[in-house]
């Protein structure tokens, strides 16, 4: 995995949410949060609020690949961020890229399919290419249970599934995999991460509540932030799990009060002052992040 140069630089290849809870604004904020440079790849613009998707927009694969070797050849990262994709034609694009420009760049891989509300975020026929061209540049893929059954074909409803289905990601090519165990029942949260090296637990309470839009993309883009950042994978994936949890918890209530919806959270909870980042990047001791202020709503 490659090391931060002297400011810690996420490039993210997402969809656009015009709510603002989900995709490439969550992840926006979320490396804001934690004093991480963002440059941006739009794959798709989604018209959604907390009630769901109404329509979806996909970019012309020509586009995006053209606005990765934008940044890639000016800007740089340390770590490319993909979340919705979208289509075969942008999956082999975004590979054909890191290829070209960034085979040894860090990449994040969060394997959106369907979205929060259950709309559908990825062609049927885009599950191959993402198992042949994106799957072997992830150094970490996070899954949700629904998504790890439909790119490895196991049943997941324990932990002993979810274990199976991370070491199935890793024959395919992955190098870790962060598997999300939201879905599966039980008071405790528990996720998994899986190397070839071994496997580590982390688990935590489940909080009850609708405010949950964007949770993958935020955990995804915490991940990168943190490898950005020089941080360890483990460390780095309790990092995000721990920022996540924080950011239901204080989630500002925000969209409609239908049992059927679902908020943002809240992407402002961490100071940047108070982020263990590199010595070497700037920073203003204290200052908070421009997000902070969600918090006290």
């Amino acid at each position: 995995m490659t090391q931060p140069l002297t400011y810690p630089r996420v490039l993210i290849v997402a969809g656009s949410d015009s709510s603002g809870g989900a995709g490439i604004q969550a992840d926006i904020k979320t490396c804001a949060a934690f004093g991480v440079y963002s440059a941006t790849v739009i794959t798709a613009v989604t018209v959604q609020n907390t009630m769901g998707v109404s329509d979806v927009v996909m970019m012309e694969a020509d586009i995006v690949a053209a606005q990765m070797r934008a940044v890639l050849t000016d800007i740089g990262a340390d770590v490319i961020k993909i979340g919705m994709t979208g289509n075969a034609a942008i999956i082999n694009a975004v590979a054909d890229v890191i290829d070209d420009l960034a085979s040894d760049t860090t990449v994040v891989l969060d394997p959106v399919m369907v979205a929060t509300s259950g709309d559908v975020l990825l062609e049927d026929d885009a599950i191959a290419a993402l198992k042949e061209r994106l799957i072997p540049h992830a150094d970490v893929i996070t899954p949700n249970v629904p998504e790890a059954a439909r790119l490895t074909g196991i049943a997941i409803d324990d932990m002993d599934g979810l274990r199976e289905a991370g070491e199935a990601l890793l024959k395919m090519g992955a190098y870790s995999a962060v598997m999300k165990g939201g879905h599966l029942d039980g008071g405790t949260v528990i996720d998994l991460l899986v190397t070839e090296q071994g496997m580590a637990v982390m688990s935590g309470p489940r909080i009850h509540s609708r405010h949950t839009h964007g949770t993958g993309c935020t955990l995804a883009s915490a991940i990168a932030s943190g490898l950005a950042r020089g941080m360890e994978l483990e460390a780095a994936a309790q990092e995000g799990r721990d920022f996540v949890f924080e950011a239901i918890s204080t989630a500002p209530g925000l969209g409609s009060k239908d049992k059927a919806a679902h908020g943002p959270l809240n992407h402002g909870i961490v100071p940047v002052g108070d982020v263990p980042a590199n010595d070497d990047v700037p920073k203003a001791p204290g200052k908070k992040n421009p997000f902070a202020a969600l918090k006290d709503l």
